[in-house]
């Protein structure tokens, strides 16, 4: 690696976080630098489905957990150095209903911002997204795993997704692909066609989710970063690879995309709470990036500067 792509390990949690629009604005206060963290990708949901109704088909039964509320995260999150959360939509449990993620930015609007999701296939999506935007909905959830498998195919080329990829591009709301390696090249075209949106690749495309980490799907994943606004989250370490901790099978893809993307264009997020359940745990996701790359810098992570 050259030294322009050695990075901290506060970096390497730290700075990719432009990337949701600008998703945490306030500076540190004192208290808040014992947890300088932020987890780019958690979800939450809450037990009151009749407070917070669950999606057509979904019924309380289903909430594997029963409950993982914000206080619930933060429980595990603040014990690793973690201050602050990107909320993300759940697809399944409330699809296209916003409401229980904004409600946690209004009760905890330093700690909380959100990864929401409209419906593309709605009229005016483009201000719809606005309309979420001073509530706390810096970036948007897409994946074409919502949509019918005939659909699938041709998800990224529907009128009015293409409204929301041009309206992220002016109120920089992030455009966050939940996608498979085989959906890479479509997205490339898309990031091409609209080249000032922001866009960050969930969960690395899903690459090794066979327990394979095929050098074409990397590539490919790698060639996305001639697209300036363009990042990848490295998450979801439970469902990738041996899928159980130390997950250091995952380092040597981790070190080919901080050779392409740089540490700005880099996120580390749990995925919570899948990334605790059987073997897999919160301390073992940020360990892997925090403790267990020797090729980061050694400075100390609780150092003066200061997070987005």
């Amino acid at each position: 690696m050259t030294d322009s792509h050695l990075l901290t390990r506060r970096e390497a949690l730290a700075a990719g976080t432009v990337a949701l629009g600008a998703i945490m604005t306030q500076p540190l206060t004192a208290a808040d630098k014992d947890l300088p963290f932020i987890d780019a990708h958690s979800h939450i949901w809450p037990p009151e489905t009749d407070k917070f109704p669950l999606a057509p088909g979904q019924t309380k039964a289903d909430l594997k957990p029963p409950s993982f509320t914000d206080d619930e995260l933060m429980a595990i999150a603040r014990p690793e150095g973690v201050g602050r959360v990107v909320l993300i939509q759940h697809s399944v449990y409330h699809l296209f209903d916003n409401s229980y993620l904004i409600d946690a930015v209004r009760r905890h609007p330093k700690m909380f911002r959100v990864q929401g999701m409209v419906d593309d296939h709605l009229p005016n999506p483009g201000a719809a997204m606005k309309k979420l935007l001073p509530q706390g909905v810096t970036g948007f959830r897409i994946t074409p795993f919502v949509r019918k498998k005939e659909d699938q195919p041709k998800w990224l080329e529907a009128p009015g997704m293409i409204e929301m990829w041009k309206t992220g591009a002016e109120t920089r709301q992030a455009m966050c692909l939940l996608i498979n390696a085989s959906d890479l090249a479509a997205t490339d075209a898309m990031c091409e066609r609209h080249p000032d949106t922001p866009v960050v690749i969930d969960h690395f495309a899903r690459i090794g989710v066979d327990g394979e980490f095929r050098d074409s799907d990397i590539k490919a994943l790698c060639r996305l970063a001639r697209h300036k606004h363009t990042s990848v989250k490295v998450s979801a370490y439970y469902a990738l690879g041996q899928k159980k901790p130390p997950h250091d099978e995952l380092i040597p893809m981790i070190k080919r995309l901080l050779d392409c993307f740089g540490p700005q264009r880099l996120m580390w997020a749990s995925d919570s709470p899948y990334q605790i359940q059987g073997v897999n745990n919160y301390k073992a996701s940020i360990s892997l990036v925090r403790d267990r790359m020797d090729f980061l810098s050694k400075q100390d992570l609780l150092n003066e500067q200061s997070l987005l």
